[in-house]
């Protein structure tokens, strides 16, 4: 509080003093409580000047522990989508094999090999002599062959397999097709005017990777399947009509000999 403030406010207190006591003596009725109203403005200006001195400027309120703050600033996440890559295919071969009337088979191999090759080596099945369900000697022969390696037809010197034999590919492939037809390994059953007959399949790529993992599949007719080679020989799937043969079997062992109703 300035020096001046002060010095006025004792001036009036003094006056206001004064007035209520009359220099000496009590004051009654209207004077006193004119005195009275007095002394509290004098009082009340004494409390504003000491509490209002101009020299701050008032501070803002913090908030306390249950007041509200401004939401933090959200960063927008972007996500990337990555097309998926399509899936490679597995090495293996998948046979198709479309019986026909006279016994003789139409025949399908997709083949994937693990590793290019230069050569395409071909095994014939072999003959019915001591197979299961046959037990008759065959001449297994391979007539119309075509090849295709990577997508691009390979020339062949000869389209007639009548026994073990290479295929020179003047490119290197791992994805060969081919298609034949299969004669001479089938035995019709007795009476012969019955469309039953036992016959032996198995791919002609089979000694290309002996480990391959093989689908057989024969379109129509077939009434069961053993498969010598395997430990367990039995290796039908299911009941017919519907009957299938076992999938993934080694290429190597993929000999299949068949009990089916020949188209008529």
């Amino acid at each position: 509080m300035r020096r001046s403030d002060l010095i006025a406010r004792g001036n009036v207190s003094g006056f206001a003093a004064r007035s209520f006591f009359g220099g000496g003596g009590f004051v009654s009725g209207r004077g006193r409580t004119g005195c009275l109203a007095a002394v509290a403005l004098v009082l009340g200006y004494g409390a504003t000047v000491a509490c209002s001195d101009g020299s701050a400027a008032p501070a803002a309120p913090s908030p306390g522990i249950g007041g509200s703050r401004p939401p933090a600033p959200v960063t927008p996440t972007f996500r990337t989508t990555v097309a998926p890559s399509a899936e490679q295919p597995k090495p293996g071969i998948k046979l198709t094999a479309v019986p026909r009337a006279d016994g003789s088979f139409d025949v399908t191999e997709n083949v994937r090999l693990p590793a290019a090759t230069d050569r395409v080596p071909l095994q014939l099945p072999g003959s019915g002599a001591n197979l299961p369900g046959m037990m008759t000697p065959t001449t297994p022969l391979v007539t119309g062959l075509k090849l295709v390696a990577d997508d691009k037809p390979v020339p062949l010197e000869k389209t007639t397999i009548t026994r073990a034999d290479n295929v020179p590919l003047s490119v290197r492939a791992t994805k060969l097709l081919l298609t034949y037809r299969l004669s001479g390994s089938t035995v019709r059953a007795t009476p012969s005017q019955t469309s039953r007959a036992g016959a032996a399949v198995r791919p002609l790529t089979a000694s290309a990777a002996s480990a391959l993992p093989t689908d057989i599949t024969i379109t129509s007719g077939l009434l069961n399947v053993v498969c010598p080679l395997l430990d367990e020989p039995r290796c039908a799937v299911g009941d017919p009509p519907h009957l299938t043969v076992r999938p993934g079997i080694p290429a190597g062992k993929a000999l299949v000999v068949l009990q089916l109703n020949l188209p008529r």
